[in-house]
């Protein structure tokens, strides 16, 4: 698992198509700010979810599954309850994915530990669109306490 800066920045610069489990078309949900935000910095945002597939999510169709993306992926970031990630993992895994990131407040070890059994790098109890305004987004510049301390300025990822 992976739960160190330097791994965190390696994962955020490696994989720009993030699918989103559980992305949700309301604007007041968790899942839409981080979606909205990682669109705005350069990533490829696929939203997963049933209720809306055919649809679209801030400009982006949304499918009913991970198997049903016509792409590659390389992020599969769950916005589901910790009991609905085994079998997400299991399709990120299916799919070639290379990261299974699970959102603030979920932690399925057994999945995470499937995860990297499959080759993937996991990520758990973290969301993304904070660990890039933490890491790449500048957010030291207004005075929030990053826990980043260093002499040189980190290598932004390029749009």
């Amino acid at each position: 698992m992976i739960d160190d800066i330097p791994g965190i920045r390696r994962v955020l610069a490696e994989n720009k198509v993030i699918a989103m489990v559980g992305l949700s078309a309301d604007w007041f949900r968790p899942s839409y700010f981080a979606a909205k935000y990682m669109l705005e910095h350069g990533y490829r945002v696929v939203p997963v979810n049933p209720r809306y597939a055919g649809k679209e999510i801030l400009g982006q169709r949304a499918y009913a599954s991970l198997r049903e993306i016509p792409e590659k992926v390389d992020m599969v970031d769950v916005f589901r309850r910790t009991e609905d990630v085994g079998p997400i993992a299991a399709d990120a895994i299916a799919i070639g994915a290379k990261t299974l990131w699970q959102q603030i407040g979920v932690k399925n070890m057994e999945a995470a530990a499937r995860a990297e059994a499959g080759g993937l790098d996991t990520v758990m109890d973290r969301c993304v669109k904070i660990e890039h305004a933490r890491l790449f987004g500048g957010l030291n510049w207004v005075g929030v306490n990053t826990r980043v301390i260093s002499a040189k300025r980190p290598r932004y990822i390029a749009n």
